[in-house]
């Protein structure tokens, strides 16, 4: 007979009832407790603190709390099992999903469809009316794959190595059949004509179920990048058996039909002037042209931005600090949920290293001054000098891509328009202190925060015959950073700030 437990959660006066033995992994995550790393023990953002009860901890376990200099009265949740009644303390925190009300030219036509944005940390989707343009109706989710890692790294590790992939197939197909039939209630039953998905190649593959394996190691490349048709039958969806479901092609390794429905989006396939779209989301892309040529490129530059890779670094969520401001001699921060600070995001980790680098904490090439190691935001809130270093690879890559993107086509820095960023993350950084750190080097005036670009462009295909996908894709070649001439030494420059 199976032996049940308790598991209560504070402060969200929450109880659950589980079998002896159940991972904790399990059953914290759609809590609100995240697993950066996958569940190997390594960042701690999975932590939690008993508060009554035990949890068993093993040398291992033991060894892994010193290493995050955590006493032990905290349990990583990815290393815990549940063998007895237990009290837990865990951070509670509310996630920002960025969907998208931009308005767009559009062919009127008879009917309804839906867009949606497979993200490596946040789903969201929209119904559309495509007589009007009008949004009916907008679902959003945390992915679910997401307890098996923060970034596509490590999703690729735990489908090929891990023997994960079903795993994670079935976690994101599950909660898209949540998502649809949820708008499709909310909308009073709107039969979609179609239903267009866009996300990056990882996901994409993920997905529609496509072998991962290839971009499990050098060079990173798939053969497979076409777009992916689905019946609702296929995907347990309640509407016609009519609705075409469609995964929109990616455009190469790292590059995904989420930056494919970004060109879209800003019209780069029809510009006459070049156009720079930068995505730093979970991982980070970079596209340059113009209607007569377009090229791609991804760059390892994600983590750095949503948090990952820094000592203390967390996404835009509660308690997270996401601005950094100097008044005359003072320091000021801001936590979103004007709660205490529990760590830093990407928005406020560029915020901070601008305003350290005006105040002389840190310099040009990023050491901190003195002998000291870090430097305090809150009484419990520090960046390290690994955190800079972190930085710099990432906004070094970032701006590099950039930079070898465009010479490769043969423009100057005065012959862009507009430099588009997109994401979540574009949305909150400061423009100035982007530029004071060399993320990205051109005059503020042309810089445009877009929003959710991979949503709007897919909104915009379900009004296209597919005319225009296929110009985009004709039009573009993409780009492996690493192997081009002098690569390293541009890199090694633009590390600086």
């Amino acid at each position: 007979m199976k032996k049940y437990y308790t598991i209560r959660l504070e402060p969200l006066d929450k109880k659950v009832e589980v079998p002896k033995g159940t991972p904790l992994k399990d059953v914290l995550f759609s809590y609100g407790v995240e697993f950066p790393c996958g569940g190997k023990g390594l960042c701690g953002g999975c932590r939690v603190k008993v508060l009554k009860g035990d949890i068993f901890l093993d040398e291992r376990h033991k060894s892994l709390l010193k290493k995050l200099n955590l006493d032990l009265s905290w349990r990583l949740a990815c290393q815990s099992y549940v063998t007895g009644d237990v009290t837990l303390e865990i951070g509670q925190f509310d996630t920002f999903i960025l969907a998208d009300s931009s308005p767009f030219r559009f062919k009127p036509r008879e009917g309804y469809g839906i867009a949606f944005d497979l993200g490596t940390t946040t789903m969201v989707a929209q119904v559309v009316n495509l007589h009007t343009g009008e949004v009916m109706g907008v679902e959003t989710a945390v992915n679910p794959q997401a307890q098996h890692g923060a970034d596509v790294i490590s999703r690729i590790e735990y489908a090929v190595f891990r023997d994960g992939q079903e795993t994670l197939t079935r976690l994101v197909r599950e909660k898209f059949a949540i998502m649809i039939n949820r708008l499709i209630r909310k909308t009073c039953g709107v039969v979609p004509e179609k239903i267009v998905v866009v996300g990056n190649t990882v996901m994409h593959h993920l997905f529609c179920g496509k072998d991962l394996t290839p971009m499990a190691s050098y060079p990173f490349e798939t053969s497979d990048r076409g777009s992916c048709h689905f019946t609702p039958k296929e995907l347990g969806l309640k509407t016609d058996d009519h609705t075409d479901i469609e995964f929109l092609p990616v455009l190469g390794s790292f590059v995904g039909s989420d930056i494919l429905a970004g060109i879209l989006a800003i019209g780069m396939a029809e510009s006459e002037d070049p156009l720079i779209l930068v995505d730093l989301g979970t991982n980070g892309e970079i596209v340059v042209g113009n209607r007569d040529r377009i090229l791609c490129a991804s760059t390892a530059a994600g983590p750095a931005f949503e948090g990952t890779n820094i000592h203390m670094g967390m996404r835009a969520t509660t308690g997270a600090i996401s601005s950094v401001t100097k008044s005359e001699e003072e320091i000021r921060v801001h936590i979103i949920g004007n709660e205490k600070a529990r760590g830093i995001c990407g928005s406020g980790l560029i915020d901070a290293i601008a305003v350290f680098l005006e105040t002389g904490k840190i310099d040009t090439g990023g050491k901190i001054a003195g002998e000291s190691d870090h430097i305090n935001l809150t009484p419990k809130v520090y960046l390290t000098q690994r955190d800079i270093r972190e930085l710099q690879l990432a906004k070094g890559a970032v701006a590099s891509g950039i930079q070898i993107l465009r010479e490769t086509l043969g423009l100057a820095p005065e012959d862009i328009r507009n430099v588009y960023v997109s994401g979540a993350f574009g949305s909150f950084i400061n423009l100035e202190n982007t530029r004071r750190i060399g993320l990205l080097k051109y005059p503020e005036e042309k810089i445009i925060k877009m929003g959710n670009t991979a949503l709007l462009g897919a909104k915009m295909s379900l009004f296209e015959n597919g005319d225009k996908i296929r110009d985009i894709l004709q039009k573009t070649t993409h780009l492996s950073l690493e192997t081009t001439p002098h690569f390293q030494d541009i890199f090694a420059e633009n590390m600086m700030f």
